[in-house]
């Protein structure tokens, strides 16, 4: 048996960079005022169809979508915004009129080609900020995502933004594409061709080449905004301006999801090539009330945690597991081994990684394992120890050995540790 297409084993010699980037994310948010949510792995399908959009790539390819024995379609989820915006409504958290800033670390399920940084299970940190309207709130969940970067180590950083307007004036620029597109439908694909009515801006966003060239002279969404949307895109980049955040303009930027509103922008880490963007994210003030909340403003964006891991990773930018003292017991006999064990639990309540053997191995078999195990100290209880009542101790780097009694074992190891004599 092998672990499906897509998925991967995260084994313990690599789960310390997943925990290195957690603790940054955690740190950060904290910096910031966002909490913590967790939501279920899997939702009603329903939820992502209103939610994410029923013309997406992702709804329509990418789900993974089952019936349960209850008969209700099921789908694990395959982003995490539409699920924090249920649990926002279902909790009523909508009641206090606060804003709320919440974050999440968590698995996501896409049927997607595996590559370089994506997989069918992947893993997402993002953040989502629920009754904010001012363009402060988009600069302040850029610029968290900017600091994280920042703070990894990653330079070769680009900003893509982009305003995609509201329902006012998106309607407006629709109808244009449409037109422009409908003059050049015989070079898009079969699948741009299906949803050209239905969702143009999708248009812009397709990979393939036929698509892209067709594209090039396309209209601008920034030429069609709204007075209203025009002052909020150029106050976002006054925003960005004060913070220090270089950025470059991106009309060609729509995100992938229907839920987007006015802003969307990308993060994107040039040394990964094609797929060099490492966040995403944007604007959503209608996918509270898409899913039967009240008119809620929000934004909030997504990180790709295994393409992020890739870019520090290629930098050589995740530092060495910090190692804790080791001490590995070597214990002869059950008698040996209740004192063992004794002294065992007490270096653990240290804070001290102490090992024993569990094969029944001989002492020379349990010390030759010590010294694979890169042990700093060895505590060895045979016979003689337990008449005397005091384990020799022995350090693994220069072989020295003293006989320390058995309750002053784990202030031995401390003192030594610390210098002290």
């Amino acid at each position: 048996m092998q672990a499906l297409r897509g998925t991967q084993d995260i084994l313990p010699e690599d789960a310390y960079k997943w925990n290195y980037m957690e603790s940054a994310i955690r740190r950060l948010c904290s910096c910031y005022g966002y909490g913590e949510i967790r939501t279920p792995m899997f939702e009603a399908t329903e939820l992502f169809q209103r939610g994410i959009g029923d013309t997406t790539d992702v709804v329509t390819k990418e789900m993974y979508t089952f019936t349960d024995r209850g008969g209700r379609s099921i789908t694990l989820r395959p982003e995490n915004t539409a699920s924090a915006v249920r649990a926002y409504l279902e909790h009523k958290l909508y009641g206090d009129q606060q804003v709320h800033k919440l974050f999440y670390i968590g698995s996501m399920f896409r049927y997607d080609r595996p590559q370089a940084g994506r997989y069918r299970e992947f893993h997402q940190f993002g953040v989502e900020v629920l009754g904010a309207d001012s363009p402060a709130a988009d600069a302040e969940v850029i610029a968290l995502a900017y600091t994280l970067f920042r703070e990894l180590g990653l330079k070769d950083l680009v900003l893509h933004v982009n305003s995609i307007g509201c329902g006012k004036c998106r309607p407006v620029y629709r109808q244009k594409l449409i037109e422009y597109f409908h003059e050049r439908e015989d070079k898009l694909c079969d699948l741009c061709r299906e949803r050209l009515e239905k969702n143009p801006l999708r248009v812009l966003d397709c990979k393939e080449e036929g698509c892209r060239a067709a594209s090039v002279d396309a209209p601008k969404i920034t030429d069609y905004l709204c007075e209203e949307c025009q002052a909020k895109f150029e106050a976002l980049q006054k925003y960005l301006t004060a913070l220090g955040i270089p950025f470059e303009l991106d009309p060609r930027l729509v995100r992938g999801l229907d839920y987007y509103t006015n802003t969307a922008f990308e993060i994107q880490y040039t040394p990964l090539g094609a797929q060099s963007a490492i966040c995403g994210g944007g604007r959503y003030d209608g996918l509270v009330e898409e899913i039967g909340g009240p008119h809620t403003p929000s934004v909030g964006f997504a990180v790709g945690l295994e393409r992020l891991l890739l870019a520090l990773e290629m930098q050589g930018l995740i530092p060495a597991p910090v190692r804790p003292r080791h001490v590995y017991i070597a214990a002869l006999g059950e008698d040996a081994v209740a004192e063992g064990i004794r002294i065992q639990q007490q270096l653990r309540a240290d804070g001290v990684r102490a090992d024993m053997d569990l094969q029944g191995r001989s002492l020379k078999g349990q010390m030759k394992q010590a010294g694979k195990s890169g042990a700093d100290y060895a505590v060895i209880i045979g016979e003689n120890e337990l008449a005397a009542g005091e384990a020799a101790v022995k350090s693994m780097a220069d072989g020295t050995q003293e006989n320390i009694p058995f309750e002053n074992v784990p202030k031995y190891i401390a003192d030594k540790e610390s210098g002290v004599k």
